[in-house]
Order: C-alpha cells, then structure tokens, then sequence
C-alpha cells in the first residue's frame, strides 16, 4: 500500500507549499508591492471605484443589475429573462452577471416576478436581513435539457440565491406547486426564506430528472423535496420538513431536521455544528449606503443566524473596497490590497499571472457573478497568509494550460511565529470553486493547499473536468493530482466536494480535522488499470488520511465510480485511512454509478459495489466498528 508523504514537513517537500526560499520570494514580493503602493496615491487606486468613496451606488461595472421596487415588473422581467436566455446553455462560456434587489416588495400574488436563473448568475437581496427583499413569485433552476428526452439537473452548476424572501406564488399546474432549485455542485442557497413548497428537483421537466449534490445554510423553509438529489447538506438552518432520501442527506445545526437514521433511510443528522461563520455579503442601509456585512463566528451553532433577531457581525463601508474590473492589472489589485483595502470581484474572468496576495488580518475578499480567476502561465492565482479572520467568498479559480503547482494555497505552514491562525477567529473559505479543464485545457497539480491551522471550508468544490468544450477533456489533457491538500491543524470542512482527480482526490495531513458531507466522483477517463494504480494498491483512494494523523473525524461521505473507459477498472477502496482509535468516520458509502467496481468502503472494510447492482450503495455505518 502507498503512503502519502509522511508529516506535514515532507508533504510541503513534494513541492505543494511554499518552502523557505519561496517564503523570501513572497515576502520579497509584498516588500515590492508595498514599496509601489508609497508611489501611488490612495486616490488614485479608489479611482477604479469613484462613487463608492460617499457611499452612494457603486461602479460594478455593465454586468451587475440592480433593481429597486419603483420599478415595474414587467422591466424587471425583461432584464432577468434576457440574461437567462443568454445563460441557460452557457456552461462553458464567459459572461458572469449578478442580480441586486434593493430592500423591498416585488411583484404581487396577482402580478408575480418569475425568472429562472442560468449559468453563472448570482441573485441576491440588499438588506440587512432576508426578509427586507421580498419577491412574490419564483426564482428557480429547471432541469437542463440536452436532449428531448434527457433532462437532467446533473450539470446545473455556477449560480446562487441569497439574502431574500420568497413568497411562491404564480405559475400554473405542476410549475405552481413550488419554489423549484434543481442544481448539483456549485449552486449554493444562503440566507434564503421560502413561504410554500420548495424542491430540490424539477419533477416537471421530462425525465430522468436527476440531481448530483447541494448546499444550503443559514436559510428557513417549510416543506422540501429532496427529490432525486443523491447528496445534499443543509447547515444551521430551519426546515419544515424534509422528504426523502436518495444515497446520503446530511443536516449540521439544522432545526427540524429528520433523526439520525442512517443508512435507512440515509440521514446523517448533527444536533450542532461545532464551528460557523456565514459568508459576508452587500447590503444597503437606511441612509442608502452600500456596505459589507460580515457574520460573527458561532460555536455549537443550530438554526439561521437571523431567525430569532438580527445576525451578529459588523459592517464595513464599501469605500474599504477595492471594486476590481477584469481589465485590472493583477499590480493594482495587490497594491489596493497592500494599502489595507478589501476587496470585490465584479463579474468576469480574470487572467492571474501572479499570484494575488491575500496578506492583512480581517480582510475580506468577495466576488459576484462567480468572478473566475484563470491562472497564466502557471501562476497561483491566489495565496492566502497564515493569518486571522480572512473570509475570502463567491470566486471560482481556473486552471490554465501551462501547469500551476496549486490554484489556491492558504498559508506557509511553516509554524512558530508565523503561523497567525486563530481558532475564535478563524479564516474561512465560502463558495469557493475550482476548475481544471472544461472551458479550455487546464493542468495544475493541486487546486487547494491549506497549509494553515484554524480554517473553515464552507462549500468548496473542486473539479477536473468530465466534460467540457472539445478538445479540453482528456487523461493527459487536463491533468490534475489531488483536489484537495490540507496540511494545516484544526482545519473543518462543511460541504466538501471534489471530484476526478487523477490520484488521492483529497489528503488530509493535519491534525484534529473534521469534515461535514464529503461528495466524490473518482476520475472517469483512466485508460487502463496499469495508468491507474500506485504499488501494488489498484486506483487511489477518494478520501486519504494520513497514517501518522492521530484525530480526524467525517461524517456523512460518499465516492461514486464510473470509469466508462475502461469499466474494467478497480478502485481497492473509497476511504482510506489509518486504524486509529481517534480516527473515525460516520455514514460513508461508495456507489457503482455503471461502470468499475470499488472493492472497499474504507481500508479492507464494507462490500464492493460493481455492475452486478448499479446504483445501490455500500454502506459502512461507522469505522472502526463501535
């Protein structure tokens, strides 16, 4: 059997994090940066964004709708439905928008607003709480149809909804019966309230109808269909009810959540969740300022931050933003960054030929429309200081076709003074995606790095691509190791999902951490056993533990298999872990998706799962045995 590097020191040794040279290089660098900022006058880098220096409507560029209730329903609908025409089958394309309700009633039970939101379409609320924007009608995801008879919401990726109310009204038939948000990865809920039925699948749209995996969190609901969702997680939110399974539903600190029931029917249920911080959003105040407000960090959580009062947090004005254009140099973002300005993603796709240095405490770096960051010339688009309180959300990084050592690296990991993690100020990562391939060849060996201790993972989603634009799509095409590599001690992860990598999808090398919902795909597209193999052991494991860990806990994973190159193809395991009493994992299951055989759940533990049963899970209930 293959080990994974050994410690943290050798793991950083393989070339994955910065060592001590390339730490001078970095500090060389900010030195060079800061240097250049003494040369710049600070008015002229809030030039890139005039209006926001009194607080009044900023410049987010021609891609960011903002909408106010003295509108009409009928110019409202004409914008929405415009950009999900143009986005509704642009899975690969470039364009990036993001819709703003000013607090607020649209439409009435008589004269609804209905719009469906498309690829890389953020939609979201400007007040202070969810229910200051209020929306009576609908703001739904339909299944994709690829072909007459394929309907499907397996690819509805890249978009979001948050911070409003939706009262469900309007429509007619089967579209009438709810609120509909058929996605899979990348498409998370947040701070949302639903007054009638919601559902997680299009029941509506001609089959097959189904649905890989969400998120949502900090959101209240009454009734929900779960549908054909065959992972979902919902944390420190408020429900209804809930109504089925599929092969694993997860709820951390999720108030009227279904008991604990595992694996029949499959419900991983956590009373509370031990560490949360909501992700920072706009708003408008009273006054009509913009502002950022950033959710305090809960211990222990259960239910939306806002349901029994205000959520807790500060707010910071706009004007301590940076508002970056794609046309930006990534020079003066760093140099705003430098200076001590947060930071705003506009819509678009950004060419990073250096990395963006993420380095003060508290900073808070948000993008919209799913900014998307593409690494040239194999950069890391993005490097994130061992540090306090950074909160860094909404942004999708890209591998480009020269190969990145990572697209993200969060902290040195060097320890001693320069390890600045804190566990009541922790940095967090909120809807934070990764590509390698898909809409052009990518090749990185790493898309995230967490070398420091002290960090949350809320939502991430890293993906080599199974599919994509021609020729962006192979083994040796878009080449990617692992997903994810987490050296960092007292690291928490609350929706992890990555997907095809080539070797260990994730490793896990730190101490004391613990995941909440593991989804996984092993990589389709290996052309044999021989490429697809490691000493001896067939395949590589989706979820990998390092054996000198001591602690480290999940719950509620699963890793699915569909090598359809080759179907004879074996995984010996999903999980692999060391045999240690203060290594446990909860509710995990692999799955034959139809085509390859995994022959574990976990190390040597659980029943294969092959063709002989597509579709039906393994299940290990807890390892090791209780």
């Amino acid at each position: 059997m293959a080990l994974v590097p050994s410690g943290k020191a050798s793991a950083r040794s393989a070339g994955s994090a910065p060592g001590i040279r390339r730490l001078g290089r970095w500090f060389a660098l900010g030195a060079a940066v800061l240097l250049t900022a003494a040369a710049v006058s600070t008015p002229g880098i809030a030039a890139a964004a005039p209006s926001s220096r009194s607080g009044g409507q900023p410049d987010f560029g021609p891609n960011v709708k903002i909408f106010d209730p003295s509108m009409t329903v009928e110019q409202i609908q004409a914008t929405v439905n415009a950009i999900h025409t143009e986005q509704v089958d642009n899975e690969m394309g470039t364009q990036r928008y993001t819709l703003l309700f000013k607090p607020g009633t649209y439409g009435t039970p008589d004269h609804p607003l209905i719009f469906q939101v498309g690829y890389y379409t953020e939609v979201a609320g400007l007040g202070l709480n969810p229910t200051d924007t209020v929306i009576n009608g609908h703001v739904d995801v339909y299944n994709r149809c690829l072909a007459a008879d394929n309907c499907i919401a397996l690819v509805n990726f890249w978009r979001s909804l948050s911070n409003l109310t939706i009262n469900v009204a309007g429509e007619s038939g089967c579209r009438a019966s709810g609120e509909f948000w058929a996605v899979s990865q990348a498409a998370p809920l947040r701070r949302v309230k639903v007054n009638g039925n919601m559902t997680f699948m299009d029941y509506c749209t001609a089959g097959p109808q189904y649905a890989s995996g969400g998120f949502m969190s900090d959101s209240v609901t009454g009734s929900l269909v779960n549908g054909s969702q065959q992972q979902f997680l919902v944390r420190d939110s408020n429900i209804g009810s809930w109504s089925n399974a599929v092969w694993n539903q997860v709820f951390s600190g999720t108030v009227g959540a279904p008991a604990q029931q595992f694996p029949n029917p499959p419900y991983t249920t956590l009373a509370a969740t031990p560490v949360s911080k909501e992700r920072p959003f706009l708003y408008v105040d009273a006054q009509g300022k913009w502002k950022v407000f950033v959710p305090t960090l809960r211990k222990n959580s259960s239910g939306a931050t806002w349901q029994n009062g205000p959520t807790q947090g500060r707010s910071v004005p706009i004007s301590d933003f940076y508002l970056a254009k794609p046309s930006d140099s990534i020079t003066a973002i760093n140099i705003a960054l430098a200076l001590g300005k947060n930071l705003i993603f506009t819509p678009g796709v950004y060419n990073v030929d250096r990395s963006i240095l993420v380095w003060r405490p508290d900073t808070v770096v948000l993008g919209m429309g799913i900014a998307t960051l593409t690494a040239v010339g194999g950069s890391v688009p993005m490097w994130i200081a061992d540090s306090k309180g950074i909160d860094v959300s909404g942004i999708m990084i890209d591998a480009g076709t020269v190969n990145s050592p990572a697209l993200m690296q969060v902290g040195t990991k060097l320890g001693g003074a320069l390890n600045l993690g804190d566990a009541d100020n922790p940095t967090v990562l909120h809807d934070v995606f990764f590509r390698v391939g898909g809409p052009h060849v990518g090749k990185a060996d790493v898309s995230l790095e967490v070398n420091a201790d002290h960090v949350i993972l809320d939502d991430i989603w890293a993906w080599r691509a199974d599919h994509g634009v021609a020729g962006s799509v192979g083994w040796d095409i878009n080449t990617g190791r692992n997903g994810v590599i987490v050296n960092g001690d007292d690291v928490l992860a609350t929706g992890l999902f990555v997907e095809h990598y080539q070797q260990y999808n994730v490793i896990w090398n730190g101490e004391r951490g613990k995941t909440i919902f593991f989804q996984n795909e092993l990589p389709y597209d290996a052309p044999n056993q021989a490429a697809w193999q490691h000493d001896g052991t067939l395949g590589w494991a989706a979820y990998k533990v390092n054996d000198r860990v001591k602690t480290h806990e999940l719950w509620g994973g699963g890793s699915y298999i569909f090598t359809n190159v080759d179907p004879t193809i074996h995984a010996a395991r999903g999980f692999e872990v060391p045999n240690k009493p203060g290594v446990q994992l909860h509710d995990i299951l692999t799955v034959n998706l139809s085509a390859g055989t995994i022959d574990h759940v976990v190390n040597d533990t659980g029943a294969p799962v092959n063709n002989d049963a597509i579709g039906v899970p393994s299940y290990v209930t807890s390892y090791p045995a209780s």
